[in-house]
C-alpha cells in the first residue's frame, strides 16, 4: 500500500509542475484519471481506489476541505458502499464501492452540493459499452474525469472565495454507470436532512464543448434556476430542459425533493468507447463552463434557501416506451426544428437506412418531429419488426428513406 500511495503521489507531483492555469489543472486531471493506467476506473476495482486515492490527495493539498468524518488533516474523504447486481444466471455478485467526499463548514443553515461522477466502464466488459471489440481500456475523459476535474477545481475555486451563505459538500460518485448506485448510497446515509441542502449540481460529459453550446437539465426543479441564469453574462449558448431525472446522479437528489442541476456539454461517437480519450478534450470550453458555474453560484449566494418543484414530466404515463432504437446519438445541443444526429451505430436500423451524422431528422412514420420529445414519442409508435418512412434534412436537400426496425 505504501509503494502504491508512493507510486501514485509521485506521477501527481510529476503532473502538478505544469502551468498553473485552469485548463493546466483540469488536463492534470483528467491525463490521470483518464490514463491506461487506471484500466477505465471499474467500480469495486483496485483502479477505482486508486482514483479514489488521487481525489483524496487533492482534497487534502485544500486546507479549510474537511473530510466528512469532521478530521482537518489526514482523515479519510472515502465513503465506502456495497450493493448487489445481477449477473448470468440471475445470480447476484456483491460490489464494493467508494464515493469520495469533503466539505466546506461555513456553520451555515443550508449546504449546497456539487457533484460528478468518477468510476467508468473499465475494459468495457458490461452492456453499457457501445464499442464492439476486442476488451480495450475506456478511459472515460469525458465520461466522467472532465466532471471529477471540474468538481476538484470548484472545490479548489469556492474554498478560497467569498461564498459563506452557505456550507458545501463535493463528492465524487462510484458506481454510477452500473446504476447510480453511489449518489443513492450518499442520500440515503448523508447526516443532513434532505430539507437542510440548498441545492445539488451535478456534472457529466462536460469536457467536450463544441461551438459554445452547453446543455443545463433541472431548471424546472426551482424558479430560482432561470432567473439566477439570465442574469449571467457569458459567451456560452445554453440549452436548457427542465426535467430533474435523466441518466445521471442529480436524479438522486432530485428524488429526495432537492433542486437539481445537471451540466453536459453534448454527445459524442466516442461515449463508452475506447476512443474516449484525454487528447480530444476541449480545456477552453470546460474554463468557459467554470466560469459560467461559479457566476451561478455567485449569484444564488445571498438569495437563502432556494424553492424545490416537481417537474411537469414525473409522470411515468407520459413518459413514451420504447421496444426499438433508430441506433443514432442524438445532438443534445441542437436548438433548430427536428432532431440532429450525432452520430450514427453500425448495423443499427439508421446505418442499414442510409441516415449520417448531421442529418436532421423530420418525420419518423407518420408523427412530425421538431424535437427531442417529439422524436421519442415518434419512436414508441414502433415494435420490433416494423417498418416505415423516415425524412431527413441533409444540408438543403429533404430525403426520404425506408426504415426497418
Amino acid at each position: 500500500m505504501i509503494k502504491k500511495l508512493f507510486f501514485l503521489c509521485s506521477i501527481a507531483l510529476q503532473w502538478s509542475m505544469v502551468n498553473g492555469q485552469l485548463p493546466s489543472r483540469f488536463k492534470q486531471h483528467i491525463a490521470f484519471l483518464a490514463s491506461d493506467s487506471l484500466h477505465g476506473r471499474m467500480t469495486g476495482s483496485k483502479d477505482e481506489t486508486n482514483a479514489a486515492i488521487y481525489i483524496e490527495g487533492e482534497f487534502l493539498k485544500n486546507t479549510g476541505l474537511r473530510a466528512m468524518n469532521g478530521k482537518y488533516k489526514g482523515g479519510n474523504y472515502r465513503q465506502p458502499f456495497t450493493y448487489n447486481i445481477k449477473i448470468h444466471g440471475g445470480e447476484k455478485e456483491k460490489i464494493n464501492g467508494q464515493n469520495v467526499a469533503a466539505f466546506i463548514d461555513n456553520h451555515t443553515k443550508q449546504t449546497i452540493i456539487i457533484g460528478a461522477h468518477y468510476d467508468h466502464l473499465g475494459m468495457g466488459d458490461s452492456a453499457h459499452s457501445t464499442y464492439r471489440g476486442e476488451p480495450a481500456v475506456h478511459n472515460g475523459a469525458d465520461d466522467n474525469a472532465s466532471g471529477v476535474a471540474m468538481v476538484l477545481e470548484l472545490a479548489r475555486k469556492i474554498n478560497h472565495s467569498s461564498f459563506k451563505n452557505n456550507s458545501y459538500i463535493f463528492v465524487l460518485f462510484s458506481g454510477e454507470e452500473l446504476g447510480l448506485y453511489g449518489s443513492k448510497w450518499f442520500v440515503e446515509h448523508m447526516k443532513y436532512d434532505s430539507t437542510s441542502i440548498n441545492y445539488m449540481l451535478n456534472f457529466d460529459m462536460v469536457g467536450r464543448m463544441d461551438s459554445n453550446k452547453l446543455v443545463v437539465s433541472g431548471v424546472g426543479t426551482s424558479p430560482a434556476w432561470n432567473e439566477a441564469m439570465k442574469n449571467i453574462e457569458s459567451t456560452i449558448h445554453v440549452k436548457t430542459t427542465e426535467s430533474g431525472v435523466g441518466p445521471s446522479d442529480h436524479t438522486s437528489f432530485y428524488l429526495k425533493n432537492i433542486p437539481v442541476l445537471h451540466f453536459f456539454s453534448g454527445q459524442h461517437k466516442d461515449y463508452h468507447k475506447p476512443s474516449d480519450d484525454e487528447s480530444k478534450i476541449n480545456y477552453e470550453g470546460m474554463e468557459e463552463i467554470f466560469n459560467y458555474v461559479m457566476k451561478l453560484i455567485e449569484g444564488l449566494d445571498a438569495k437563502g434557501k432556494i424553492a424545490f418543484v416537481k417537474t411537469k414530466d414525473d409522470n411515468n404515463e407520459d413518459t413514451p416506451k420504447f421496444t426499438v432504437t433508430l441506433g443514432v446519438m442524438p445532438d443534445y445541443t441542437y436548438d433548430g426544428e427536428g432532431m440532429r444526429i450525432d452520430g450514427v451505430t453500425d448495423g443499427k436500423p439508421a446505418s442499414k437506412a442510409g441516415l449520417k451524422t448531421g442529418d436532421v431528422v423530420i418525420q419518423l412514420g407518420g408523427v412530425k418531429v421538431t424535437d427531442m420529445t417529439t422524436y421519442m414519442k415518434a419512436l414508441a409508435q414502433f415494435k420490433k419488426g416494423d417498418s416505415s418512412k423516415v425524412k431527413v434534412k441533409r444540408g438543403s436537400e429533404t430525403i426520404e428513406h425506408d426504415i426497418n426496425f
